[in-house]
């Protein structure tokens, strides 16, 4: 059973491309009570396309030891809307803001994720962060709202 622990969202920032604000967020999410992922979202309440900035990191978040942040590895993705379903889109690590983020581990290229073992465990990730995400729930209530 996942589990996501929701921190208070970063301190707003203006964003460069549209003006509006832009919201960042860091959640802890855990298997069965133990440490399992960590991803980051990022998005603006004035982009014209509302899509949304994510990196899911794999692998062993209960310890800080080399080997296991050797073993970690993250997938840059973004999450929209199409249709009123939720659609995610694995990118290449240039196109996140998170591709140097080292505690999340190195991420891979779109090809190294679509090809992954974990992959399907990335999207169920995905899956609860619109479902039960409180901060992005609202951001795409909002965005549907005014579609």
């Amino acid at each position: 059973m996942l589990t996501i622990e929701f921190g208070t969202p970063h301190e707003p920032t203006l964003c460069a491309d549209c003006g509006g604000t832009t919201s960042t967020l860091t959640r802890f999410v855990y298997k069965d009570g133990e440490p399992h992922a960590i991803y980051y979202a990022r998005f603006s309440n004035n982009h014209p396309r509302g899509d949304m900035a994510l990196a899911v990191g794999l692998g062993e978040f209960g310890t800080d030891s080399p080997e296991a942040e050797r073993r970690r590895v993250s997938f840059g993705l973004v999450l929209y809307v199409v249709d009123l379903r939720y659609q995610v889109a694995v990118v290449e690590p240039e196109q996140s803001p998170w591709s140097n983020a080292r505690v999340i581990g190195r991420m891979l290229t779109r090809t190294e994720a679509l090809a992954h073992p974990r992959i399907k465990e990335v999207f169920h990730i995905t899956d609860h962060m619109v479902t039960d995400d409180p901060e992005i729930m609202k951001y795409f209530e909002a965005r549907l709202k005014n579609a």
